[in-house]
């Protein structure tokens, strides 16, 4: 008996009481993370939704104002104007990240000697700064650039004022977005060319499909996930475009190529108006978050079909 006892004495464990529910379990691991997202974003974002209804200027107290700044937002021309330079943007940007990508990573994903190269030339541009980037870009923009001095050997008398023209200017940015992300969204279809089972294309042939045509019977309804993926981070992307047009043209010639997110910047760090620019912000993350959402409801949809 006195053995029983002194084992039992080692067997001992704490009460179940002394644990949490299993349930709970998964949220503390997940404590510290929340934690550290509380102090670095939730409570940010809370205070900047606070501040867009007073008025603040990082020298005065704050001061409640209610709707006075977004009053004042609607009737802002030069925030309607980013408004529609950032729609454009997104127009002009998206549909071109989504498709010209996909036909990039059709033809990487052959098994060809050297494809390797290829593919990493490709993604070069992804890993390159973006402030190196748009420098380079600005050199070749210049008015005796590259580009120009091309037009001029080709026959063209007079250059193309890339950057320095109202017409021009949003469309030579929008050329670095697009330089700068085909590499990312060709690896994103890379990834889900690969997992397409060979034996697919194999059945296809026989059924006649092959050639270019296989691609339009397989591959792109396989790839719906992968489109909806590409059009969502794109489209996010362009709508907070700031590296390029600060680098490149500052919102110039004339506003024409300022977005929503630039004139957030100005507003904030060069007028110190920093209420208002909570106020731009809370307005584009409401834009983002409604984008989001209609590209999650768009592919439900497509789901279910």
């Amino acid at each position: 008996m006195k053995r029983i006892d002194q084992a039992a004495k080692f067997t001992w464990m704490p009460k179940d009481w002394m644990f949490p529910p299993r349930h709970l379990t998964p949220y503390l691991f997940l404590l510290p993370a929340l934690a550290v997202l509380s102090l670095t974003v939730f409570l940010p974002v809370c205070h900047a939704f606070y501040l867009s209804f007073t008025q603040y200027n990082l020298i005065d107290a704050p001061q409640w104002i209610g709707l006075a700044n977004f009053k004042r937002l609607w009737s802002d021309r030069v925030f309607l104007l980013t408004l529609g330079n950032t729609l454009v943007y997104l127009m002009g940007v998206v549909p071109i990240l989504v498709i010209f990508p996909l036909g990039l990573a059709i033809l990487v994903n052959q098994k060809l000697r050297g494809m390797s190269w290829f593919r990493a030339s490709f993604y070069t541009p992804v890993v390159i700064s973006m402030v190196v980037a748009g420098i380079a870009w600005r050199w070749l923009y210049a008015e005796n650039g590259l580009f120009n001095q091309l037009l001029e050997y080709l026959g063209f008398e007079k250059g193309i004022p890339w950057l320095t023209s109202p017409d021009w200017a949003i469309f030579s940015v929008m050329a670095v977005t697009i330089w700068k992300g085909l590499g990312y969204y060709m690896v994103i279809y890379l990834a889900g060319l690969q997992s397409i089972p060979a034996e697919l294309y194999e059945a296809a042939a026989i059924d006649g499909s092959d050639g270019y045509w296989k691609h339009w019977d397989i591959t792109l309804p396989l790839m719906r996930p992968y489109w909806v993926l590409v059009a969502v981070i794109s489209a996010i992307s362009a709508t907070k475009v700031f590296e390029e047009v600060y680098i490149m043209t500052q919102g110039g010639p004339r506003n024409s190529s300022k977005t929503v997110v630039y004139y957030l910047y100005e507003q904030a760090f060069s007028d110190l108006e920093i209420s208002y620019a909570c106020t731009i912000g809370l307005v584009l993350f409401l834009g983002i978050l409604g984008l989001s959402i209609l590209n999650l409801k768009v592919s439900q949809g497509r789901d279910r079909l």
